[in-house]
């Protein structure tokens, strides 16, 4: 019993704090941006490693010769016929390179999607994308299986820094924002768990490391 009282003496302070919340004492001190910035070699480091424990693929790309080389090798190996795109901007800078992935515009019966993104969370292993892309959020989920594009410009820490990121480069917020973490999953089966379920039972995704001059 005295341990109870204990408990509910320390709730009831708890319900008392958050009523009253204590202010910042120095509110012109509270950073937009982390103290701490991590490198972008340490961001790719922590975002390859969070992304495979979640079951993602990743491939580390040094320049967009090396990213066509092996997208080329991955479509070859998996005898994928049906490639659906429809970020026709980076596919045209990709046409040098011959490599021309729009041979099927029907998402429903594709073999794979391949689509960029807004940023990449180091943290979390996320894939942030957004309606201010022409594949929209439907070739990420539709396919089953989904290829990401992203360069090491995009990573990011936290999804916070994703938010700041989008209001410095626009000065209205996409109108939807979605965030992908490794293959799709559910555990609501007798407690197992089952990838590709509500969307794709793979996720790829290629990180380049810089554009090509």
């Amino acid at each position: 019993m005295e341990s109870q009282g204990a408990r509910n003496k320390i709730l009831k302070k708890i319900k008392q704090a958050l009523k009253t919340p204590v202010t910042v004492p120095f509110p012109e001190q509270v950073a937009d941006t982390p103290i701490f910035i991590p490198t972008e070699q340490e961001l790719a480091i922590s975002f390859a490693q969070k992304f495979t424990e979640l079951l993602g693929k990743f491939v580390y790309c040094a320049d967009e010769s090396e990213l066509v080389d092996q997208l080329k090798s991955l479509i070859h190996t998996k005898k994928w016929e049906k490639v659906y795109s429809t970020e026709s901007g980076w596919l045209d800078d990709m046409s040098e390179y011959q490599f021309d992935p729009v041979n099927t515009d029907d998402l429903a019966n594709c073999d794979v999607s391949i689509t960029l993104c807004e940023h990449l969370v180091a943290r979390t292993g996320t894939i942030v994308l957004s309606s201010q892309q022409l594949s929209g959020r439907a070739s990420s989920v539709y396919a089953p299986i989904h290829i990401c594009i992203a360069y090491t410009h995009q990573l990011v820490y936290d999804l916070a820094d994703s938010l700041v990121q989008f209001k410095k480069e626009s000065e209205f917020m996409p109108s939807m924002i979605s965030y992908a973490t490794g293959p799709s999953r559910t555990a609501d089966i007798e407690k197992t768990l089952v990838v590709g379920v509500h969307g794709p039972k793979e996720v790829y995704c290629f990180l380049v490391d810089k554009l090509t001059d």
